[in-house]
């Protein structure tokens, strides 16, 4: 009887096994490109056919990975993109990075994981690993994918687990532009379904990852990618609320967090901003809150941090109301400039975006909207938003024309020294003036 475990084991180890990545975007793509520099033969899978013949030109469509990287990778013969999802059989690990968005009723849409799943079902083969890296609820792996996977549609036999096959889920910890880590540095949580499968995730991520974390399960690792974002979201839904309280009472919130910053034990820094932004902090949570109904659990706490969260940009928009209307100026037909339309500073990845929010709310109150934002020339057609918008040039005259601009996403390579000098109003819901020592009664925070 073949020993597909050791066989694989022994690929890995060489690095002869060959990789197959399904999703090519912001987890998937740079996983990619790391396994394929790393010696192993990488296929991405995507099914996208707009990003296939850029990839394997050697260019790259997300601005924090460089051309460099994805030119070096095509050019070692390691790294290919394709369509084509029958090559699925060449592969010995397959490795899944596909969104898991939310439904408009804030529960989880597994559309892409499922359809994944049976797509890698029609193909599988026995002495393969696949690995779950898409942030979804506890259970997943072992309550979707499995039951998929025994029963492969390519042979009338059923599949073990751990023994014809192997799987597991080991959660993207993505920080995109965060150069202090990257896909290779940054540990890797792993959890199998058996031990098997674990001792072979494990020896796959070694080879890549500069330290691996094991634990007792796939539902375990499902439950810490979780934990990680959930600790996020609600304390910066704290200093959201806390944002709010303050300004009532005419304290700066963000002088409090410096001061409070310099207890040096048991105080983290978060910080306030007008929503929540990227796919996991406002999305990740509500996988656990739908999960918890089926053991009749009510997360109260995870919810309410989601509603603080979700709030902010009505309290921007409301704050800007108050300023103009201290101007003795309406929101109706007011020119309002948006600056920074990406979820967070110096990428350009607007998914979940509060910046988008607040371009729907204030349209809502009748008011004219542009947006400037160096990394998105063009606003692109999202699931929620069709706006047929296009970025503003930051010149004296353009910035002169609006009654007020709004901050929402600090970018570095704004100047905000002209901002502040051919600005009528400013919201800085960043406090990013602030911070530069620039202090004017055009300045106001939100």
């Amino acid at each position: 009887m073949k020993n597909y475990m050791d066989e694989l084991l022994k690929k890995i180890n060489s690095k002869t096994a060959k990789v197959g990545i399904i999703g090519l975007g912001y987890v998937g793509l740079p996983l990619a490109l790391e396994f394929s520099l790393k010696g192993f033969k990488t296929i991405g899978f995507d099914i996208d056919s707009k990003k296939i013949p850029l990839l394997n030109s050697g260019k790259s469509y997300i601005k924090h990975i460089s051309e460099e990287k994805v030119l070096q990778a095509v050019q070692s013969k390691n790294f290919s993109a394709t369509t084509d999802f029958s090559k699925l059989t060449e592969v010995d690990v397959i490795i899944i990075c596909v969104p898991t968005p939310l439904t408009e009723h804030r529960e989880p849409d597994m559309t892409y994981i499922v359809d994944t799943a049976k797509m890698i079902q029609k193909y599988l083969r026995r002495g393969q690993l696949i690995t779950l890296e898409s942030t979804t609820y506890p259970g997943t792996t072992d309550e979707v994918l499995l039951p998929l996977f025994e029963s492969p549609a390519s042979d009338n036999e059923k599949y073990v687990v751990g023994k014809d096959f192997f799987l597991a889920f080991s959660p993207e910890r993505e920080d995109p532009n965060n150069s202090n880590y990257t896909t290779s540095t940054i540990p890797k949580v792993v959890g199998g379904i058996t031990p098997n499968c674990l001792e072979v995730a494990l020896a796959l991520y070694n080879q890549v990852i500069i330290k691996t974390v094991p634990v007792s399960s796939a539902k375990a690792a499902e439950a810490t990618k979780l934990l990680e974002n959930i600790y996020r979201s609600v304390n910066i839904a704290l200093v959201n609320e806390l944002k709010m309280v303050f300004d009532r009472m005419g304290i700066d919130v963000w002088e409090v967090i410096e001061a409070a910053k310099t207890k040096p034990f048991g105080f983290n820094a978060f910080y306030p901003g007008p929503g929540l932004g990227g796919h996991c902090i406002p999305i990740d949570p509500f996988y656990l809150t739908w999960k918890a109904r089926e053991y009749d659990v009510n997360t109260k706490f995870i919810e309410l941090a989601g509603e603080i969260n979700t709030f902010q940009p009505y309290y921007v928009v409301n704050r800007l109301v108050e300023i103009l209307n201290s101007h003795k100026k309406s929101i109706k037909d007011a020119r309002i400039l948006i600056l920074g339309i990406a979820y967070k500073k110096n990428i350009d990845d607007l998914r979940e975006s509060p910046s988008l929010k607040l371009i729907e709310l204030l349209i809502s109150k009748n008011a004219l909207v542009d947006y400037s934002d160096p990394y998105i020339v063009q606003l692109p057609v999202t699931r929620k938003y069709n706006f047929n918008m296009q970025s503003v040039e930051l010149t004296k005259e353009n910035l002169k024309s609006y009654d007020s601009v709004v901050l929402s996403t600090d970018h570095d390579s704004f100047d905000y020294k002209f901002i502040l000098e051919n600005s009528n109003l400013i919201v800085d819901t960043r406090n990013k003036f602030n911070s530069l020592g620039f202090n004017s009664p055009k300045i106001s925070k939100a």
